[in-house]
Protein backbone atom coordinates (compact mmCIF):
# COMPACT_ATOMS: atom_id res chain seq x y z
CA UNK A 1 0.00 0.00 0.00
CA UNK A 2 2.67 2.05 1.29
CA UNK A 3 4.69 1.44 -2.28
CA UNK A 4 1.69 2.13 -4.19
CA UNK A 5 1.29 5.43 -2.47
CA UNK A 6 4.85 6.39 -3.17
CA UNK A 7 4.82 5.84 -6.81
CA UNK A 8 1.48 7.39 -7.60
CA UNK A 9 2.85 10.43 -5.98
CA UNK A 10 6.03 10.16 -8.67
CA UNK A 11 3.47 10.49 -11.62
CA UNK A 12 1.59 13.88 -10.09
CA UNK A 13 5.37 15.17 -9.47
CA UNK A 14 6.16 14.12 -13.02
CA UNK A 15 2.78 15.82 -14.73
CA UNK A 16 3.59 19.06 -12.20
CA UNK A 17 6.99 19.96 -13.56
CA UNK A 18 5.73 18.88 -16.99
CA UNK A 19 2.86 21.39 -16.72
CA UNK A 20 5.79 24.39 -15.13
CA UNK A 21 8.02 23.35 -18.17
CA UNK A 22 5.31 23.79 -20.49
CA UNK A 23 4.61 27.25 -18.59
CA UNK A 24 7.82 28.43 -18.85
CA UNK A 25 8.44 28.09 -22.09
CA UNK A 26 4.76 29.58 -23.02
CA UNK A 27 5.64 32.63 -21.49
CA UNK A 28 9.49 32.78 -22.49
CA UNK A 29 10.27 32.05 -26.50
CA UNK A 30 11.90 28.93 -27.44
CA UNK A 31 11.84 26.98 -30.45
CA UNK A 32 10.54 23.07 -30.73
CA UNK A 33 13.91 22.07 -30.41
CA UNK A 34 14.84 23.33 -26.67
CA UNK A 35 11.56 22.65 -25.55
CA UNK A 36 12.03 18.80 -27.13
CA UNK A 37 15.77 18.38 -25.39
CA UNK A 38 14.49 20.26 -21.99
CA UNK A 39 11.95 17.33 -22.20
CA UNK A 40 14.68 14.84 -23.02
CA UNK A 41 16.81 15.76 -19.74
CA UNK A 42 13.75 15.49 -17.63
CA UNK A 43 13.53 12.04 -18.75
CA UNK A 44 16.72 11.30 -18.02
CA UNK A 45 16.43 12.32 -15.00
CA UNK A 46 13.51 10.43 -13.96
CA UNK A 47 14.55 6.89 -15.15
CA UNK A 48 17.22 7.26 -13.42
CA UNK A 49 15.67 7.90 -9.97
CA UNK A 50 12.45 6.80 -10.29
CA UNK A 51 12.71 4.10 -12.84
CA UNK A 52 11.82 3.04 -16.48
CA UNK A 53 7.57 3.25 -16.15
CA UNK A 54 7.65 6.63 -14.94
CA UNK A 55 10.17 7.86 -17.45
CA UNK A 56 7.67 6.11 -19.88
CA UNK A 57 4.12 7.71 -19.05
CA UNK A 58 6.68 11.71 -18.96
CA UNK A 59 8.34 10.69 -22.63
CA UNK A 60 4.45 10.30 -23.55
CA UNK A 61 3.33 13.35 -22.09
CA UNK A 62 6.14 15.12 -23.17
CA UNK A 63 5.66 14.07 -27.10
CA UNK A 64 1.90 15.03 -26.61
CA UNK A 65 2.57 18.45 -25.07
CA UNK A 66 5.44 19.26 -27.47
CA UNK A 67 2.58 18.52 -29.90
CA UNK A 68 0.19 20.56 -28.66
CA UNK A 69 1.96 23.98 -27.14
CA UNK A 70 4.58 23.96 -29.47
CA UNK A 71 4.26 22.86 -32.88
CA UNK A 72 1.93 24.65 -35.76
CA UNK A 73 -1.07 24.48 -36.01
CA UNK A 74 -0.96 25.51 -31.59
CA UNK A 75 -3.59 24.61 -29.52
CA UNK A 76 -4.52 21.30 -31.47
CA UNK A 77 -3.09 17.80 -32.10
CA UNK A 78 -3.08 18.64 -35.88
CA UNK A 79 0.93 17.88 -37.75
CA UNK A 80 0.92 20.70 -40.14
CA UNK A 81 4.37 19.77 -41.70
CA UNK A 82 4.85 15.89 -42.21
CA UNK A 83 8.67 16.18 -40.92
CA UNK A 84 7.14 17.08 -37.81
CA UNK A 85 5.95 13.31 -37.36
CA UNK A 86 9.64 12.58 -37.70
CA UNK A 87 10.82 14.55 -35.26
CA UNK A 88 7.93 13.69 -32.73
CA UNK A 89 9.02 10.16 -33.05
CA UNK A 90 12.46 10.73 -32.92
CA UNK A 91 11.94 12.44 -30.09
CA UNK A 92 9.95 9.88 -28.18
CA UNK A 93 12.10 6.98 -29.50
CA UNK A 94 15.07 8.92 -28.14
CA UNK A 95 13.15 9.17 -24.82
CA UNK A 96 12.31 5.63 -24.32
CA UNK A 97 15.36 4.22 -25.33
CA UNK A 98 17.14 6.55 -23.03
CA UNK A 99 14.64 6.00 -19.91
CA UNK A 100 15.23 1.95 -20.87
CA UNK A 101 19.05 2.78 -20.88
CA UNK A 102 18.98 4.56 -17.94
CA UNK A 103 16.95 2.51 -15.56
CA UNK A 104 19.41 -0.44 -16.33
CA UNK A 105 22.96 1.62 -15.74
CA UNK A 106 20.72 2.69 -11.90
CA UNK A 107 20.01 -1.23 -11.79
CA UNK A 108 23.32 -2.50 -12.26
CA UNK A 109 24.71 0.50 -10.34
CA UNK A 110 22.10 -0.92 -7.28
CA UNK A 111 23.26 -3.90 -7.79
CA UNK A 112 26.26 -3.11 -7.74
CA UNK A 113 26.07 -1.74 -4.08
CA UNK A 114 24.06 -4.59 -3.03
CA UNK A 115 26.99 -6.79 -3.96
CA UNK A 116 29.43 -4.92 -2.36
CA UNK A 117 27.52 -4.48 1.35
CA UNK A 118 27.39 -8.37 0.73
CA UNK A 119 31.06 -8.88 0.13
CA UNK A 120 31.07 -6.49 3.40
CA UNK A 121 29.05 -8.09 5.34
CA UNK A 122 30.75 -11.91 4.59
CA UNK A 123 33.97 -9.88 5.74
CA UNK A 124 32.67 -8.91 8.43
CA UNK A 125 30.82 -12.31 9.26
CA UNK A 126 33.94 -14.40 8.19
CA UNK A 127 35.85 -11.97 11.03
CA UNK A 128 33.58 -12.56 13.92
CA UNK A 129 33.61 -16.09 13.28
CA UNK A 130 37.49 -16.58 13.72
CA UNK A 131 36.93 -14.98 17.17
CA UNK A 132 35.93 -17.90 18.54
CA UNK A 133 37.85 -20.96 19.37
CA UNK A 134 35.45 -23.92 20.86
CA UNK A 135 32.95 -25.54 19.20
CA UNK A 136 30.25 -24.90 22.17
CA UNK A 137 30.71 -21.05 22.06
CA UNK A 138 30.79 -20.93 18.27
CA UNK A 139 27.38 -22.28 17.89
CA UNK A 140 25.81 -20.07 20.62
CA UNK A 141 27.80 -16.63 18.92
CA UNK A 142 26.86 -17.96 15.27
CA UNK A 143 23.03 -16.57 15.19
CA UNK A 144 24.36 -13.30 16.58
CA UNK A 145 26.97 -12.78 14.42
CA UNK A 146 24.74 -13.56 11.20
CA UNK A 147 22.16 -11.00 12.97
CA UNK A 148 24.78 -8.71 13.63
CA UNK A 149 26.00 -8.77 10.05
CA UNK A 150 23.41 -9.17 7.64
CA UNK A 151 20.25 -7.16 9.65
CA UNK A 152 16.90 -8.84 10.10
CA UNK A 153 14.84 -9.62 13.22
CA UNK A 154 15.86 -12.99 13.91
CA UNK A 155 18.26 -15.55 12.84
CA UNK A 156 18.11 -19.44 14.37
CA UNK A 157 21.10 -22.49 13.81
CA UNK A 158 21.28 -26.21 14.17
CA UNK A 159 24.06 -28.56 13.36
CA UNK A 160 24.09 -32.40 12.58
CA UNK A 161 25.86 -33.36 15.89
CA UNK A 162 23.01 -31.67 18.19
CA UNK A 163 19.27 -31.48 17.79
CA UNK A 164 19.70 -28.25 20.03
CA UNK A 165 18.22 -25.60 17.93
CA UNK A 166 20.45 -22.22 18.89
CA UNK A 167 18.76 -18.60 18.50
CA UNK A 168 20.32 -15.23 18.75
CA UNK A 169 17.17 -14.12 20.79
CA UNK A 170 15.26 -16.40 22.67
CA UNK A 171 12.04 -14.92 21.65
CA UNK A 172 12.85 -15.70 17.93
CA UNK A 173 9.51 -17.56 16.20
CA UNK A 174 10.98 -19.40 13.98
CA UNK A 175 9.68 -22.77 12.77
CA UNK A 176 11.92 -25.96 14.31
CA UNK A 177 10.75 -28.44 12.15
CA UNK A 178 10.91 -26.24 8.87
CA UNK A 179 14.46 -25.76 10.15
CA UNK A 180 15.47 -29.53 11.09
CA UNK A 181 13.78 -30.73 7.22
CA UNK A 182 16.19 -28.46 5.83
CA UNK A 183 19.00 -30.00 7.32
CA UNK A 184 17.81 -32.92 6.28
CA UNK A 185 16.89 -31.74 2.66
CA UNK A 186 20.04 -29.45 2.13
CA UNK A 187 17.58 -27.29 0.34
CA UNK A 188 16.52 -24.13 0.46
CA UNK A 189 13.18 -22.81 1.21
CA UNK A 190 10.98 -19.60 2.22
CA UNK A 191 8.21 -19.47 4.83
CA UNK A 192 6.01 -16.94 6.33
CA UNK A 193 8.90 -14.08 5.80
CA UNK A 194 11.71 -16.56 6.68
CA UNK A 195 14.46 -18.03 4.93
CA UNK A 196 16.00 -21.72 5.50
CA UNK A 197 18.90 -22.69 3.73
CA UNK A 198 21.74 -25.58 4.17
CA UNK A 199 24.63 -24.94 6.35
CA UNK A 200 27.36 -26.52 4.08
CA UNK A 201 31.08 -27.80 4.18
CA UNK A 202 31.85 -29.08 0.67
CA UNK A 203 28.59 -30.68 -0.65
CA UNK A 204 28.00 -32.30 2.59
CA UNK A 205 25.11 -30.61 4.69
CA UNK A 206 26.12 -29.92 8.47
CA UNK A 207 23.99 -27.90 9.69
CA UNK A 208 20.68 -25.43 8.80
CA UNK A 209 20.33 -21.29 9.35
CA UNK A 210 16.85 -19.61 9.57
CA UNK A 211 16.89 -15.42 8.88
CA UNK A 212 13.68 -13.81 9.32
CA UNK A 213 12.87 -10.36 8.49
CA UNK A 214 15.28 -10.82 5.25
CA UNK A 215 15.74 -10.79 2.04
CA UNK A 216 18.90 -13.00 1.25
CA UNK A 217 19.64 -13.66 -2.76
CA UNK A 218 20.93 -17.44 -3.37
CA UNK A 219 24.75 -16.69 -3.75
CA UNK A 220 24.12 -14.43 -0.82
CA UNK A 221 23.12 -17.21 1.27
CA UNK A 222 25.28 -19.94 -0.25
CA UNK A 223 28.19 -18.17 1.17
CA UNK A 224 27.00 -17.22 4.56
CA UNK A 225 26.03 -21.04 4.83
CA UNK A 226 29.63 -22.23 3.54
CA UNK A 227 31.19 -19.60 6.00
CA UNK A 228 29.45 -20.71 8.50
CA UNK A 229 30.21 -24.64 8.16
CA UNK A 230 33.81 -23.85 7.39
CA UNK A 231 33.88 -22.28 10.85
CA UNK A 232 32.12 -24.87 12.28
CA UNK A 233 34.37 -27.65 11.32
CA UNK A 234 37.57 -25.37 11.81
CA UNK A 235 36.41 -25.29 15.87
CA UNK A 236 35.83 -28.83 15.97
CA UNK A 237 39.08 -29.84 14.66
CA UNK A 238 40.62 -27.07 16.72
CA UNK A 239 39.11 -29.34 19.79
CA UNK A 240 39.97 -32.34 18.38
CA UNK A 241 43.60 -30.92 18.11
CA UNK A 242 43.74 -29.83 21.67
CA UNK A 243 41.90 -33.27 23.14
CA UNK A 244 44.69 -34.80 21.22
CA UNK A 245 47.89 -32.61 22.54
CA UNK A 246 46.08 -32.92 26.17
CA UNK A 247 46.05 -36.33 26.02
CA UNK A 248 50.02 -36.83 24.42
CA UNK A 249 51.22 -34.64 26.81
CA UNK A 250 49.41 -36.38 29.37
CA UNK A 251 50.46 -39.38 28.50
CA UNK A 252 54.03 -38.05 28.17
CA UNK A 253 53.66 -36.40 31.40
CA UNK A 254 52.98 -39.74 33.37
CA UNK A 255 55.92 -41.25 31.23
CA UNK A 256 58.05 -38.75 32.75
CA UNK A 257 56.98 -38.51 36.37
CA UNK A 258 57.13 -42.28 36.48
CA UNK A 259 60.62 -42.80 34.80
CA UNK A 260 62.18 -40.03 37.36
CA UNK A 261 60.52 -40.97 40.18
CA UNK A 262 61.54 -44.70 39.78
CA UNK A 263 64.82 -43.68 39.01
CA UNK A 264 64.95 -41.50 42.30
CA UNK A 265 63.03 -44.52 44.13
CA UNK A 266 65.74 -46.91 42.84
CA UNK A 267 69.02 -45.73 44.85
CA UNK A 268 67.71 -44.39 48.43
CA UNK A 269 65.46 -48.13 48.62
CA UNK A 270 68.91 -49.69 47.71
CA UNK A 271 70.74 -47.71 50.17
CA UNK A 272 68.22 -48.91 52.58
CA UNK A 273 68.48 -52.27 51.57
CA UNK A 274 71.75 -52.97 51.89
CA UNK A 275 71.76 -51.23 55.44
CA UNK A 276 69.34 -53.44 56.93
CA UNK A 277 70.95 -56.21 55.01
CA UNK A 278 73.90 -55.68 57.14
CA UNK A 279 72.23 -54.82 60.42
CA UNK A 280 70.08 -58.28 60.62
CA UNK A 281 73.59 -60.53 59.22
CA UNK A 282 74.63 -59.15 63.04
CA UNK A 283 78.18 -58.77 61.45
CA UNK A 284 78.46 -55.45 62.69
CA UNK A 285 79.90 -55.31 66.43
CA UNK A 286 80.78 -51.75 66.32
CA UNK A 287 78.14 -49.75 67.88
CA UNK A 288 79.52 -46.59 65.69
CA UNK A 289 78.88 -48.14 62.55
CA UNK A 290 75.35 -49.50 63.44
CA UNK A 291 74.62 -45.89 64.24
CA UNK A 292 75.81 -44.94 61.04
CA UNK A 293 73.78 -47.67 58.91
CA UNK A 294 71.15 -46.26 61.07
CA UNK A 295 71.66 -42.80 60.13
CA UNK A 296 71.76 -43.71 56.62
CA UNK A 297 68.32 -45.37 57.02
CA UNK A 298 66.82 -42.38 58.39
CA UNK A 299 68.04 -39.77 55.77
CA UNK A 300 67.08 -42.39 52.86
CA UNK A 301 63.69 -42.80 54.32
CA UNK A 302 63.91 -38.78 54.47
CA UNK A 303 64.65 -38.56 50.90
CA UNK A 304 61.65 -41.19 49.86
CA UNK A 305 59.40 -39.08 52.28
CA UNK A 306 60.40 -35.93 49.73
CA UNK A 307 59.57 -37.56 46.56
CA UNK A 308 56.49 -38.50 47.86
CA UNK A 309 55.52 -35.54 49.29
CA UNK A 310 57.20 -33.43 45.68
CA UNK A 311 54.85 -36.21 43.39
CA UNK A 312 51.73 -35.35 45.48
CA UNK A 313 52.20 -31.67 45.77
CA UNK A 314 52.61 -31.17 41.80
CA UNK A 315 49.42 -33.26 41.31
CA UNK A 316 47.56 -30.71 43.78
CA UNK A 317 49.27 -28.02 41.65
CA UNK A 318 48.23 -29.28 38.82
CA UNK A 319 44.79 -29.35 39.61
CA UNK A 320 45.21 -25.54 40.93
CA UNK A 321 44.22 -26.78 45.10
CA UNK A 322 46.28 -24.47 46.21
CA UNK A 323 45.98 -23.38 50.18
CA UNK A 324 47.51 -19.94 51.24
CA UNK A 325 48.11 -19.59 55.27
CA UNK A 326 49.14 -16.05 54.93
CA UNK A 327 50.85 -14.01 57.58
CA UNK A 328 53.44 -11.32 58.15
CA UNK A 329 56.95 -12.75 59.29
CA UNK A 330 60.26 -11.25 59.08
CA UNK A 331 62.15 -13.14 56.03
CA UNK A 332 65.40 -13.73 58.34
CA UNK A 333 62.69 -16.13 59.72
CA UNK A 334 62.52 -18.19 57.07
CA UNK A 335 65.97 -17.82 56.19
CA UNK A 336 67.19 -18.70 59.35
CA UNK A 337 65.00 -21.87 59.72
CA UNK A 338 65.84 -23.13 56.42
CA UNK A 339 70.13 -22.63 56.89
CA UNK A 340 69.17 -25.02 60.54
CA UNK A 341 66.90 -27.65 58.25
CA UNK A 342 70.26 -27.78 55.45
CA UNK A 343 73.19 -27.93 57.75
CA UNK A 344 74.18 -31.13 56.29
CA UNK A 345 73.57 -30.38 53.27
CA UNK A 346 75.28 -26.79 53.27
CA UNK A 347 77.82 -28.48 55.86
CA UNK A 348 80.78 -27.96 52.58
CA UNK A 349 79.80 -24.55 51.33
CA UNK A 350 80.69 -21.35 52.88
CA UNK A 351 76.76 -19.34 53.21
CA UNK A 352 76.60 -15.58 53.58
CA UNK A 353 73.35 -14.03 54.30
CA UNK A 354 73.29 -10.20 53.37
CA UNK A 355 69.58 -8.68 54.68
CA UNK A 356 69.54 -5.28 54.92
CA UNK A 357 68.33 -3.64 58.56
CA UNK A 358 65.21 -2.30 58.34
CA UNK A 359 63.33 -5.08 56.20
CA UNK A 360 59.56 -5.03 56.33
CA UNK A 361 57.76 -8.41 56.87
CA UNK A 362 56.48 -10.51 53.84
CA UNK A 363 52.74 -11.04 53.64
CA UNK A 364 52.88 -14.47 52.69
CA UNK A 365 52.44 -18.71 53.48
CA UNK A 366 55.80 -19.54 55.91
CA UNK A 367 55.44 -23.37 55.01
CA UNK A 368 55.31 -22.55 51.07
CA UNK A 369 58.12 -20.05 51.42
CA UNK A 370 60.24 -22.15 53.42
CA UNK A 371 59.73 -24.75 50.59
CA UNK A 372 61.04 -22.66 48.21
CA UNK A 373 63.91 -21.28 49.63
CA UNK A 374 64.60 -25.10 50.76
CA UNK A 375 64.51 -26.21 47.29
CA UNK A 376 66.87 -23.05 45.83
CA UNK A 377 69.28 -23.68 48.36
CA UNK A 378 69.34 -27.18 48.12
CA UNK A 379 69.59 -26.96 44.23
CA UNK A 380 72.70 -24.35 44.86
CA UNK A 381 74.62 -26.72 47.28
CA UNK A 382 73.89 -29.80 44.90
CA UNK A 383 74.70 -28.38 41.85
CA UNK A 384 78.21 -26.51 42.96
CA UNK A 385 81.42 -27.49 43.75
CA UNK A 386 82.07 -28.42 47.00
CA UNK A 387 83.54 -25.43 49.16
CA UNK A 388 82.42 -22.54 46.73
CA UNK A 389 80.31 -19.89 48.15
CA UNK A 390 76.63 -19.57 48.39
CA UNK A 391 74.84 -16.15 48.84
CA UNK A 392 71.19 -15.66 50.24
CA UNK A 393 70.64 -11.98 49.85
CA UNK A 394 67.04 -9.62 50.04
CA UNK A 395 66.03 -6.32 48.82
CA UNK A 396 63.64 -3.96 49.02
CA UNK A 397 61.59 -2.93 45.48
CA UNK A 398 58.73 -0.99 45.55
CA UNK A 399 56.10 -2.97 47.47
CA UNK A 400 57.81 -6.11 46.98
CA UNK A 401 60.56 -7.69 48.59
CA UNK A 402 63.45 -9.53 46.58
CA UNK A 403 65.07 -12.68 47.97
CA UNK A 404 68.27 -13.98 46.08
CA UNK A 405 69.52 -17.59 46.29
CA UNK A 406 73.71 -17.19 44.24
CA UNK A 407 76.00 -19.98 43.44
CA UNK A 408 78.95 -20.57 42.00
CA UNK A 409 78.05 -23.71 39.95
CA UNK A 410 78.61 -24.51 36.12
CA UNK A 411 75.65 -21.81 35.16
CA UNK A 412 72.50 -22.70 32.73
CA UNK A 413 72.53 -21.44 29.27
CA UNK A 414 70.36 -18.97 27.37
CA UNK A 415 68.77 -21.73 26.14
CA UNK A 416 67.89 -23.60 29.07
CA UNK A 417 66.89 -20.66 31.29
CA UNK A 418 63.51 -20.66 29.45
CA UNK A 419 62.97 -24.69 30.38
CA UNK A 420 63.96 -25.09 33.47
CA UNK A 421 60.55 -24.12 35.20
CA UNK A 422 59.02 -26.45 33.48
CA UNK A 423 57.97 -29.98 35.29
CA UNK A 424 60.69 -32.72 35.05
CA UNK A 425 62.86 -30.91 32.93
CA UNK A 426 66.28 -31.42 33.59
CA UNK A 427 69.32 -29.60 32.01
CA UNK A 428 71.31 -31.88 29.87
CA UNK A 429 74.74 -31.12 32.67
CA UNK A 430 72.66 -31.34 35.45
CA UNK A 431 70.71 -34.76 35.12
CA UNK A 432 73.83 -36.95 35.19
CA UNK A 433 75.90 -34.36 38.05
CA UNK A 434 73.27 -34.73 40.48
CA UNK A 435 69.70 -36.79 41.54
CA UNK A 436 66.36 -35.16 41.28
CA UNK A 437 63.12 -35.28 39.35
CA UNK A 438 62.85 -31.92 37.97
CA UNK A 439 59.50 -30.58 40.08
CA UNK A 440 61.12 -28.77 42.50
CA UNK A 441 61.27 -25.69 40.18
CA UNK A 442 58.12 -26.25 38.82
CA UNK A 443 56.48 -26.50 42.07
CA UNK A 444 57.82 -23.30 43.64
CA UNK A 445 57.46 -21.22 40.14
CA UNK A 446 53.59 -21.92 41.06
CA UNK A 447 53.97 -21.35 45.04
CA UNK A 448 55.31 -17.80 44.09
CA UNK A 449 52.65 -17.00 41.38
CA UNK A 450 49.95 -17.95 44.08
CA UNK A 451 51.52 -15.47 46.26
CA UNK A 452 51.12 -12.40 43.45
CA UNK A 453 55.10 -12.66 42.89
CA UNK A 454 57.38 -14.11 40.18
CA UNK A 455 60.65 -16.43 39.82
CA UNK A 456 64.12 -16.06 37.45
CA UNK A 457 66.96 -16.88 37.13
CA UNK A 458 69.91 -14.81 35.84
CA UNK A 459 72.78 -17.48 34.76
CA UNK A 460 76.08 -17.33 32.87
CA UNK A 461 77.99 -20.27 32.01
CA UNK A 462 80.88 -20.90 34.41
CA UNK A 463 80.08 -18.12 36.59
CA UNK A 464 77.47 -19.60 38.36
CA UNK A 465 73.40 -18.50 38.37
CA UNK A 466 71.51 -16.39 40.75
CA UNK A 467 67.73 -17.11 41.97
CA UNK A 468 65.18 -14.67 42.54
CA UNK A 469 61.85 -14.49 44.03
CA UNK A 470 59.55 -11.29 45.19
CA UNK A 471 57.02 -10.98 47.73
CA UNK A 472 54.46 -8.91 48.62
CA UNK A 473 55.17 -6.85 52.15
CA UNK A 474 51.87 -5.84 53.13
CA UNK A 475 48.50 -7.66 53.33
CA UNK A 476 46.71 -5.17 51.32
CA UNK A 477 48.65 -6.62 48.13
CA UNK A 478 47.04 -10.03 49.21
Amino acid sequence: MRSSARQLGRYVVVVLVLVAVVFIYRHVPANPTTVALTFLILVLLTAAFWGFRVAMALSVLATAAINFFFLPPVGTFTIADPQNWIALLAFLVTAVVASNLAERARNEAEKATEQRQNVEHLYDLSQKLLTVETVPELMNAIPVFVLESFGGSGVALISNVKPTIYRSTADVSIDAETLRNTLARGESTQQNGVNYFPVRLGVRSVGALAIKGLEIPRQTADAIGSLVGTAIERTRAVDELATSRAARESEQLRSALLDSVTHEFRTPLTSIKASVTTLLEGSLADAAARAELLTIINEETDRLNRLVGEAAEMARLDSRVITLQRRQFALSEVVETVLDEQISTLRKHPVTVELPKGLPPVYADFDRIRQVLTHLVENAAKYSENDTPIRISAELKGDFIVTSVADRGPGIDSFEQTLIFDKFYRGEKQRYAAAGTGMGLAISKVLIEAHGGTLTVVSQIGQGSVFSFTLPISGERS
